[in-house]
């Protein structure tokens, strides 16, 4: 039998056909196989598989739980170091006034820095000094500004380390 120019390219066409159609159908057998194998371990041994996840938890929890409990406690080293003799002012308190001119800062100023000192709200000082809560506000974010601080303790312990209070 002789092949002509004409069936060639048709018998290389079943070939490839016949190849694919082997292919997809092995495929398609080796899925049915791994399904049913699915079920039959699933449906089988479902038991056995929700004994082992939760022998699985529990081993997981109890390393968690025995790792925590017996983690060892950092060693806490306390070193004494003498502190010095605090320094008995001379007289009451004056507040250092070079260092408030160099600042800028307004006696309405000082005397809002000296209620925030002692742990009054905006609300109490403005009691206190017969003003509306903005007007204490306002005072307060013009100090915030010239002392450079940006919170209320900021503000305090600036205050006291340029001696403006006591």
């Amino acid at each position: 039998m002789t092949l002509t120019r004409e069936s060639a390219p048709s018998s290389r066409r079943r070939a490839v056909r016949d190849i694919l159609l082997y292919g997809v159908a092995g495929g398609l057998l080796i899925a049915v196989l791994k399904l049913t194998e699915y079920r039959f371990l699933v449906v089988e041994h479902s038991v056995e598989i929700y004994g082992a996840l939760v022998a699985a938890l529990f081993a997981g929890l109890g390393i968690w739980l025995g790792q925590t409990l017996t983690r060892k406690k950092p060693a806490l080293i306390i070193k004494e170091v003498p502190a010095r003799a605090p320094v008995q002012p001379m007289g009451p308190f004056v507040a250092d006034e070079t260092r408030v001119s160099q600042l800028g800062i307004t006696p309405r100023e000082m005397e809002i820095l000296g209620l925030i000192a002692t742990g009054l709200s905006n609300r109490e000082i403005a009691g206190r000094l017969f003003v509306s809560e903005n007007t204490v506000k306002t005072h307060s974010s013009r100090l915030f500004d010239k002392l450079g601080a940006k919170r209320r303790t900021q503000a305090v312990q600036i205050g006291k380390t340029a001696r403006l209070i006591p």
